[in-house]
């Protein structure tokens, strides 16, 4: 906290510092943890780190009017039936570390609560959540409900339950084994995104002389 102080003191922008210091500092952090160099406790330890000195920087952001620091909205829940969400949690406060805004509808959230959350917080990604056999169907409903509603929304899904081979039969738009591999999904998902958007809008050329 105290050295992003000192860097918005010293006249660095709060996007910058966030965009080309912090970012790539906690991207390496998860690199090393799915290389194996560092683990969970280290894993932890930097994103509440990360988390602290986003919260600075938003607080600088908001204070100058600047509001460009928010890569994106996540939605996240544990599916309906299942109480469990340590691993939720992980993933959340890793999404909030790498510039995400996260809305967490907490834990036994039914697919209609997810659906409206996506609709509410206007999610670039929802990511679901599931530890038990038993409640991993859920997932599908949650898919086949967006469906339905003509929801557009990405879904990716995780826990211990989840395999890659369950998330592509289901439909979902990507799977993450951990924090780390659920944060790239979203990254991967929300650059996809805005690039389509980019391709998508019309660009004025020069006007035709007669």
């Amino acid at each position: 906290m105290q050295l992003t102080r000192t860097a918005l003191d010293e006249g660095l922008a709060p996007d910058t510092i966030l965009s080309a210091h912090l970012i790539p500092a906690i991207e390496e952090v998860g690199r090393r943890f799915g290389s194996g160099e560092i683990f969970l406790p280290e894993l932890m330890k930097s994103a509440g780190a990360m988390q602290a000195a986003t919260a600075v920087i938003r607080s600088a952001a908001g204070a100058a009017g600047e509001m460009r620091l928010v890569r994106g909205t996540v939605v996240i829940a544990t599916v309906q039936g299942d109480i469990h969400d340590i691993g939720k949690n992980i993933v959340s406060m890793f999404l909030e570390s790498n510039g995400y805004r996260v809305a967490d509808l907490g834990r036994d959230v039914s697919a209609r609560a997810v659906l409206e959350g996506a609709r509410e917080d206007r999610a670039n990604v929802v990511c679901l959540s599931a530890l038990l056999t038993t409640t991993m169907r859920r997932m599908r409903e949650v898919i086949e409900l967006f469906a339905r509603e003509k929801s557009a929304c990405p879904v990716i899904v995780g826990g211990a339950a989840i395999s890659r081979e369950f998330a592509r039969a289901i439909g979902a738009a990507g799977y993450g084994k951990d924090a780390v591999e659920a944060v790239s999904e979203v990254t991967r998902i929300v650059e996809a995104t805005h690039r389509a958007l980019l391709l998508s809008t019309p660009t004025s050329g020069p006007l035709n002389r007669m």
